[in-house]
């Protein structure tokens, strides 16, 4: 059964750090690229960054210079390091492989 599951998320002041988990399971995870998402509430999902299985990214112009994207193929595992994070950060973070997504970790920038 394929699965991917988020983790990591919680409440951060802005200017801080966050580090999401993407775990992957039931298939090749190290074949595929992974992206990570996010959906602000009342907004449309918005692409954030993606890794392919060689390791090259890409990323929103949103959060380039802010987040990083990498993977552990070992650990089938893709993280998202955020720092100096904003309020407008604020959102549902899923990732996704092939046509599969996690059911997600909020993220919220607030004082």
């Amino acid at each position: 059964q394929v699965q991917l599951v988020e983790s990591g998320g919680g409440l951060v002041q802005p200017g801080g750090s966050l580090r999401l988990s993407c775990a992957a399971s039931g298939f090749t995870f190290s074949r595929y690229a992974t992206n990570w998402y996010r959906q602000a509430p009342g907004k449309e999902r918005e692409f954030i960054a993606t890794i392919t299985s060689t390791g090259s990214t890409k990323y929103a112009d949103s959060v380039k210079g802010r987040f990083t994207i990498s993977r552990d193929n070992a650990k089938n595992t893709v993280y998202l390091q955020m720092n100096s994070v904003k309020p407008e950060d604020t959102a549902l973070y899923n990732c996704n492989a092939l046509v599969h997504w996690g059911k997600g970790t909020l993220v919220t920038v607030s004082t």
